[in-house]
């Protein structure tokens, strides 16, 4: 079942942030319905998934979007685009959904649960990060995307990530103003353009060297 190393490592140095999709070419159904399940089974801390994922195929909500994302082509060009958006808050509700669904998927009594409940309780709900909980919530997005880029890149899929835009206007315009999701990160999806200048150049990175510690 594992991929090799070398297939990874290729997949990763094909890899680069797509500044130009060819526009009108779709990833067919099967290949995004993997894409799909690689967010579903993203890690976050405690298992909680405060997250959510608008997969925006629109053309009109994306020309929408477009002009409060700096105007990136990639908005309206890429086949998929995916607003990543984290919870605002946590609540005893959100733990109690985790427990629930676990002792369901396990064939377990909710009640052997009750410590790890109340980690849960005593850390995000009560505890000092209660007060940084969207910044928290963030990070996990982050995880989800990172695993997205990864995954796409091993079905021969370009991506872009992007930060370049209005959160809040990207939530008055996907009604979330109310919602207890808010948008953290885009991400675009599809195929580079032949015309992509960016697709040829080298690689920057830091050497392993540099970067990696052994003690």
């Amino acid at each position: 079942m594992a991929a090799s190393s070398e297939t990874l490592l290729n997949a990763l140095q094909w890899r680069y942030a797509t500044k130009a999709f060819e526009a009108g070419r779709q990833i067919d159904s099967a290949t995004w319905a993997s894409l799909e399940q690689s967010l579903v089974l993203t890690a976050s801390s405690y298992g909680l998934q405060p997250w959510k994922f608008l997969v925006i195929t629109d053309a009109a909500i994306r020309s929408e979007l477009r002009p409060h994302s700096w105007n990136q082509s990639q908005i309206t060009d890429c086949s998929h685009l995916v607003v990543l958006l984290n919870k605002r808050t946590i609540t005893a509700a959100d733990a109690d959904r985790l427990i629930e669904a676990t002792a369901t998927t396990r064939g377990i009594e909710a009640n052997l649960l009750d410590g790890y409940r109340q980690m849960i309780q005593v850390d995000l709900i009560d505890g000092p990060r209660s007060q940084k909980i969207g910044q928290w919530a963030g990070n996990q997005v982050y995880i989800a995307l990172g695993n997205l880029l990864t995954s796409a890149a091993l079905l021969g899929v370009d991506t872009c990530a992007i930060e370049g835009f209005s959160p809040a206007d990207y939530d008055r315009i996907l009604g979330l103003e109310n919602s207890e999701y808010q948008s953290c990160v885009v991400c675009a999806c599809g195929y580079r353009s032949a015309s992509d200048k960016y697709a040829s150049l080298a690689k920057v990175r830091y050497s392993a060297a540099d970067l990696i510690e052994h003690r």
